[in-house]
């Protein structure tokens, strides 16, 4: 028998708009890349990778995907131009998110969170807070002469009417803008920087800047070390550990209820299955934090 090709490869009910709780959106966007290339690449990489994740969870000791099922969409087709492809997967993302209690999406570059928090924003009632496992800040406000770059994408979506605070955790790079922008507004930018992460005592903080908030999760695979993750397209080193990166999501998924999620910046290389294969993984954890939060919520 054939895999289905959807992500975790389910067969059906278990993949079925009728049955699924979450829905999975690929957004195979890549205009404003500033170094490597490929992210248009990456949704269908995490797919095909994703049949290969087992289902059981050791740490939740079932298999949960059979329980809350995930629907597997068609991708995107997007105008090539950065804004006009903005406003389109806010309109689809809009559509998706008003009929599942949660839906993901599937980059793509960093830009598609813009849309994507803005469809979020149009569905849901009431504000979002954005939780960002980055590499980079992203709170430029103009890059490579436009604002809609992946660069920017934390800066705008701050601008946008409902986001109350972006809270950034792995950051390892970030310009003298960006610094400033940050210092100017610790009201609704946090940035734990990596260093900050191995005191063990950023947990209280986070959970404090969460307590009774709603969460719109993105994660940069650029935030994990680049020996989990050396396929994207700007990568930096000394990254996120991947027992570090699942005390996050554990503490944010504890915290508030995740309503929201996406994945970007994998830029698949050939060969390299172990690149997809982590962010697969990865997915599918933070899938299940997400609707383990909404649940004790």
């Amino acid at each position: 028998m054939m895999t289905p090709d959807n992500f975790l490869g389910l067969p059906e009910p278990y993949a079925g708009a009728s049955h699924a709780r979450v829905a999975v959106l690929p957004i195979p966007f890549e205009a404003t890349v500033s170094y490597g290339h490929g992210t248009a690449h990456g949704p269908q990489a995490i797919i095909t990778a994703s049949q290969q994740v087992e289902l059981y969870d050791r740490e939740f000791d079932r298999e949960p995907a059979l329980e809350y099922g995930i629907h597997t969409l068609a991708p995107l087709a997007l105008a090539d131009e950065p804004e006009a492809a903005v406003a389109q997967i806010a309109e689809a993302v809009a559509q998706v998110a008003g009929r599942v209690p949660l839906v993901v999406g599937l980059g793509g570059e960093h830009t598609v969170s813009l849309g994507f928090g803005r469809g979020l924003l149009a569905a849901l009632d009431g504000p979002l807070t954005v939780v960002q496992l980055d590499a980079h800040a992203d709170l430029r406000d103009s890059y490579d002469d436009t604002p809609f770059s992946h660069a920017c994408v934390a800066r705008r979506l701050l601008e946008e009417d409902g986001i109350e605070q972006v809270l950034q955790l792995g950051i390892r790079s970030i310009c003298t803008e960006e610094v400033a922008f940050a210092r100017a507004h610790p009201d609704r930018v946090r940035i734990w920087y990596r260093e900050e992460l191995r005191g063990g005592n950023w947990q209280e903080e986070l959970r404090e800047r969460l307590q009774g908030r709603r969460v719109y999760l993105t994660l940069d695979v650029d935030g994990l070390d680049p020996a989990i993750v050396p396929a994207t397209g700007t990568p930096e080193p000394d990254g996120l550990t991947w027992p570090e990166t699942l005390e996050i999501l554990r503490t944010v998924a504890g915290a508030a209820p995740i309503v929201a999620l996406d994945c970007v910046e994998l830029a698949p290389v050939a060969g390299l299955h172990a690149a997809d294969f982590a962010v697969a993984k990865l997915l599918y954890k933070a899938i299940t934090y997400a609707m383990e939060s909404q649940n004790h919520a």
